[in-house]
């Protein structure tokens, strides 16, 4: 069963400065590290856990970073297809989530794109709150995976966020 969501935390943004300046200093100190997912949509519930999206020249960049990472603690930790993730986690509980991505890539990850419209359209941030719940209430129940009951409503906002940006609609669900 996934985390309960909880309220937004203030502190959040501070963590995201932290876990990006340890991940700079690990990996590499030019790397543009970007705070996505709902910890970085000011007054959303979420999981408390910290996205970040790392951008990366090559992922041959992230091969060659990778060992400094894993010797603080990160590890690869997800079934993502399209871009390397690592994750961290303390006292056996995932705290953050470091996603990888290919400057070439950047400009259309879908991570940032989402992250920019819930914090536009604060009626499509509320709707995605709303999916969020009712996914932690579908996997409580048994009848769906967290991640699978709120794919079509992040799916619908991201075809939207895309198109007003000239992108064309792409498959959220990579795993």
């Amino acid at each position: 069963m996934p985390r309960m969501l909880v309220q937004y935390d203030p502190r959040w943004p501070e963590q995201f400065e932290e876990i990006a300046a340890e991940l700079r200093a690990h990996g590499d100190p030019d790397w543009v590290i970007e705070h996505i997912g709902s910890t970085a949509v000011p007054g959303m519930r979420a999981k408390p856990i910290i996205d970040l999206a790392v951008r990366l020249e090559s992922v041959a960049d992230f091969d060659a970073r990778r060992p400094a990472l894993e010797a603080i603690g990160w590890h690869l930790g997800s079934s993502v297809q399209s871009h390397p993730v690592m994750v961290f986690e303390e006292n056996g509980t995932r705290t953050r989530i470091a996603h990888f991505f290919a400057a070439s890539d950047w400009e259309t990850v879908n991570q940032r794109i989402l992250r920019d419209w819930l914090q536009a359209h604060p009626a499509d941030a509320d709707r995605y709150v709303h999916a969020k719940c009712d996914a932690v209430a579908a996997a409580a129940r048994g009848t769906s995976t967290y991640n699978a009951a709120k794919t079509p409503v992040i799916q619908d906002l991201v075809d939207r966020a895309r198109a007003s940006r000239g992108l064309p609609t792409v498959p959220v669900s990579d795993k």
